[in-house]
C-alpha cells in the first residue's frame, strides 16, 4: 500500500472510538477496528492536555513520523486513530514506532513477513 487515507470526520473518529479495540502505552493510545475495504485509514488526534499549539503540532509530526515507516507492513482494510499522550511531544519517533510496532502486532494487523 502506496498511502493511507486520513480520517476527518467527527463521526468516523467516534464510530472507532465506540467500536474498535484500544492499546495503550505511555506515548500513545491505539484505536484499531478491522474493515472490508482495501485502505488504511489513520486519524491522529492531539488535546489540549498535551500542552500548547507547538507541542501538539510535534506530537502529531512525530507520530506521523513513526507511522510512516509501519505502514507498509499494516494489513490493508484497517482503521487506525492515535492519540497522542503526555509524554509524546518529548519522545523521538523511533520510541514511538517501536511503542508502535508492539501494539499493532498485538492488535494483529501487521503483516509477518
Amino acid at each position: 500500500m502506496d498511502r493511507y487515507v486520513p480520517i476527518c470526520e467527527n463521526r468516523d473518529f467516534r464510530r472507532l472510538y465506540a467500536r474498535g479495540k484500544s492499546y495503550v502505552t505511555p506515548v500513545v493510545v491505539l484505536y484499531v477496528r478491522r474493515t472490508r475495504g482495501t485502505q488504511i485509514r489513520l486519524g491522529i488526534t492531539t488535546s489540549k492536555k498535551i500542552g500548547n499549539a507547538v507541542q501538539r503540532n510535534r506530537s502529531r509530526r512525530v507520530i506521523r513520523e513513526a507511522f510512516r515507516s509501519l505502514q507498509n507492513e499494516v494489513k490493508p482494510g484497517t482503521e487506525l486513530i492515535l492519540v497522542a499522550r503526555g509524554k509524546t511531544p518529548f519522545v523521538k519517533s523511533t520510541a514511538v514506532e517501536k511503542a508502535l510496532r508492539q501494539e499493532l502486532q498485538k492488535a494483529g494487523v501487521l503483516e509477518l513477513k
